[in-house]
């Protein structure tokens, strides 16, 4: 076997969308005769945790563990936050009221720990990395951000060592939706793109998720920069699924404030109040992290009585539920940046077969998917009058035992396939 070293910041007992792309490629390389040797550190801080995630690594997978530091303790002390390190992740940075606190502290992350909080890491695991790859040697490389520090670790130990090295992008960097939040100085916005265009134009290859992406990645290089999607595993969908009787309006994964449709809320509301079955039926079910303005809000539509909110479950329960779903919200963040963007959940959700009511820019490469495979629509945040006909269509299919799973063609988003895919990349470059 072929060994490859993947550095990821995020791994289990990690949970989160994070993770899933390199857990199921890990799980998929050693039938393409790859053997991942996976590089993470013994004690990040976790979002979330999800053990069952381990049950997906099979045993050819090599695991190496580093210890690392990271502010964020300091950062709690210093915003008031409680809790332990692994309990709780940073709160995303956004554009909306900050305490003074919080404006130093995002001050702070974004000018004094470029290109993030783990940048660290990056010097004690060259030296580690570097004397670890004398004893084992690997033919490539792979680093996957963010947090981008891990690409600067490959860069620094391809470097050294000659191993030819894939950066793999699962977001932007100095597009990420978040960035122009940062409070950088010009200085501090000079080092990132400085550092942006480094890695893209030093890797081996350079891999993106999304299509728009892809292209703004390539309009910074002249390496080219490979497409290479997020996907569903078919074995978590395998298997005939029996539903309850209730119209299950779902959404699992991070539900951020900033996806919030308030007009969402009201069209439920308003049916509710014009039909006592819908009313009767109707359960919102969310897992996953959903921020408290979510649950504000649906409760504020005099929704509480049907409202399930489960919090952060394990993959196979957001799995289970997508399949017992009426139909599936899969929410984008009211910020430009991404229209660009494809959420993990979305091939998840496609692999479920079950209806979308999407919620962002009709024109975003969520929108663009959603419509080539048929599987339900996309509107825009405060579009009342679309998202009513569209639950109204659902209601009535429901009620007439028609709303039937999606059968359209989604094999090019099998996880599987596309491990096979990464796997010609890098036979290409060794």
């Amino acid at each position: 076997m072929k060994r490859v070293l993947v550095i990821t910041y995020y791994w289990p007992p990690s949970g989160g969308s994070g993770v899933q792309r390199w857990v199921k490629f890990s799980k998929f390389f050693p039938q393409y005769g790859w053997q991942p040797v996976v590089y993470t550190p013994s004690n990040p801080s976790m979002p979330a945790v999800d053990r069952s995630l381990g049950n997906e690594i099979p045993p050819e997978v090599e695991v190496v563990r580093n210890v690392i530091h990271e502010p964020y303790e300091i950062y709690r002390k210093f915003i008031g936050k409680g809790g332990s390190k692994g309990a709780q992740e940073v709160e995303p940075i956004h554009g909306g009221k900050m305490s003074f606190k919080k404006k130093v502290s995002v001050f702070i992350r974004g000018n004094f720990f470029i290109p993030d909080p783990r940048c660290w890491w990056i010097r004690p695991s060259v030296r580690f990395l570097t004397k670890y790859l004398k004893e084992h040697p690997v033919d490539a490389i792979i680093s996957t951000g963010p947090p981008q520090s891990m690409h600067l670790i490959a860069r620094k130990l391809s470097r050294k060592t000659g191993i030819p090295w894939v950066a793999d992008f699962r977001d932007a960097w100095t597009k990420m939706f978040f960035y122009k939040h940062l409070m950088l100085t010009k200085r501090s916005d000079r080092k990132h793109h400085r550092l942006e265009k480094a890695v893209l134009d030093e890797a081996t290859r350079v891999v993106s998720v999304s299509p728009r992406e892809r292209n703004d990645f390539q309009a910074m290089t002249s390496n080219k920069v490979y497409l290479l999607t997020n996907g569903f595993d078919a074995e978590d969908y395998k298997g005939t699924y029996e539903r309850d009787d209730n119209f299950n309006v779902v959404q699992t994964g991070l539900f951020a404030d900033t996806g919030n449709s308030p007009a969402l809320w009201k069209v439920l509301s308003d049916k509710c109040k014009a039909d006592e079955e819908f009313s009767k039926v109707l359960r919102i079910r969310l897992v996953g992290k959903i921020d408290q303005a979510i649950i504000d809000s649906i409760k504020d539509a005099g929704l509480g009585d049907n409202l399930m909110n489960f919090g952060y479950k394990d993959h196979t329960v957001a799995v289970r539920e997508q399949r017992n779903a009426s139909m599936l919200i899969l929410p984008l963040r009211r910020e430009p940046e991404y229209a660009s963007a494809l959420p993990g959940k979305l091939f998840e959700y496609l692999a479920s077969r079950r209806p979308i009511i999407g919620l962002g820019q009709r024109d975003s490469a969520m929108a663009t998917i959603v419509d080539e495979t048929h599987a339900g629509k996309v509107f825009d945040w405060d579009d009342e009058a679309g998202m009513k006909d569209y639950v109204d269509e659902c209601w009535e299919k429901f009620k007439s035992d028609s709303l039937d799973d999606n059968d359209y063609d989604i094999s090019r988003f099998d996880r599987k396939r596309i491990a096979g895919e990464y796997v010609k990349l890098l036979e290409e470059i060794i």
